[in-house]
């Protein structure tokens, strides 16, 4: 297949994924901002969440910030500022903050050596655990700990659902896709003995 065939098919394959802003500073606090769509969950306890990025055979501002900091933060994309969040996967020069070149803005929280996005609803702040090697294509899996999170009080449910949709958290498909989202359902635990309904 042509190379960018192929990546927009083969980048549609996995479904809606998550839209995130990963937000890091060097050791002077320069910032550098950029769009991944590959974070997963890998546990609660302690929480995990991991995020695959490309080859660092090139300059790889954000995940160089990260192993020399070991923090960073993640940012839910807001459906309101997709257009500026997409921006920033554009290359720009190391000396240039995709912050500023997008219009955005830097927010810091006393001690944490990371930068969050203020227009997101839903950020959390997290801690380096592991940068793991994947041999198969060169990419990095890079894996944190939740050290903090922000959140509006009224998108936490009372049994600690996150309810993304009243945050207006927007998601990807493919490349350069973005959606707004609409709840089927919730539902209750599912056990074998007990039929299955609905939360409400």
């Amino acid at each position: 297949m042509p190379q960018r065939y192929r990546a927009a098919l083969i980048n549609s394959l996995s479904g809606y994924k998550s839209a995130v802003l990963v937000a890091t500073a060097n050791s002077e606090q320069h910032t550098n901002l950029c769009i991944v769509s590959s974070t997963v969950h890998l546990g609660s306890n302690p929480p995990l969440l991991g995020f695959v990025m490309r080859p660092p055979v090139v300059p790889r501002d954000t995940y160089e910030n990260i192993l020399a900091t070991g923090v960073y933060t993640l940012n839910h994309v807001h459906e309101r500022m997709v257009q500026q969040a997409h921006q920033t996967s554009a290359r720009y020069p190391s000396e240039v903050s995709e912050f500023d070149a997008v219009g955005l803005t830097a927010g810091w929280n006393s001690g944490f050596g990371a930068p969050y996005v203020v227009e997101c609803q839903i950020v959390l702040g997290m801690k380096l655990v592991r940068d793991v090697h994947l041999p198969e294509n060169d990419t990095r899996l890079i894996i944190g700990e939740v050290a903090w999170l922000s959140a509006p009080d009224e998108c936490i449910a009372d049994d600690g659902y996150l309810d993304l949709e009243r945050a207006g958290t927007a998601t990807i498909s493919g490349l350069d896709s973005y959606h707004t989202t609409q709840r089927i359902a919730r539902y209750v635990y599912a056990k074998p003995d007990r039929p299955l309904s609905k939360l409400t």
